[in-house]
């Protein structure tokens, strides 16, 4: 059995569980705030990940780590299901959890993640113009908009949709000019 599936399997009940539970006290847009907010803190320190992923500290020490952290300004449900995650040995799989459960959440939502490269920054009016476009052409109800810095691009941008990619980038007309040059 592969890495990835033995990942999905034990993050989907999770992630499902983690949603039904969130619908049915209707908090479903701030537990991903929350969660998104943890991913963020773990994703910024090593240290606590390590310290997360080692199965040889308790987990009574991982639990207390993980109320001082955030007991206060996440709600308590989440809370509580970082404590599960703790008690079940499950805490290592927390961001392929999350990734499953943000899955979930955008396809139950009606939401596409578009992932934008740009060489320069976007502004909001910018943004919000790409986004109407974005659903416009995905018949989404809501666009989640990623935008990344690139500078290889030269210039223009790099706009991702599932598994569409629109090039609009100089390096990219580059690459198909140089292409083109070399058949002929």
């Amino acid at each position: 059995m592969s890495n990835q599936s033995l990942k999905e399997k034990i993050a989907v009940p999770y992630a499902e569980a983690l949603i039904d539970h969130a619908q049915s006290v209707d908090l479903l847009i701030e537990a991903t705030k929350d969660l998104s907010s943890i991913s963020t803190v773990l994703s910024e320190s090593k240290d606590l990940q390590m310290l997360l992923n080692n199965p040889l500290v308790s987990g009574f020490i991982k639990k207390e780590i993980l109320k001082q952290l955030f007991e206060n300004q996440i709600n308590t449900f989440v809370m509580n299901f970082l404590l599960v995650l703790v008690d079940r040995r499950r805490i290592s799989f927390f961001n392929s959890i999350l990734e499953k459960y943000l899955e979930l959440v955008y396809l139950l939502e009606s939401t596409t993640i578009a992932e934008l490269y740009s060489v320069v920054d976007i502004n909001e009016v910018q943004q919000e113009s790409l986004i109407q476009k974005i659903k416009a052409i995905t018949n989404s109800h809501q666009v989640k908009l990623i935008i990344s810095k690139d500078v290889d691009l030269i210039g223009g941008f790099v706009l991702k949709i599932g598994s569409k990619i629109i090039d609009a980038s100089l390096s990219g007309k580059l690459k198909r000019m140089s292409l083109y040059l070399d058949t002929n």
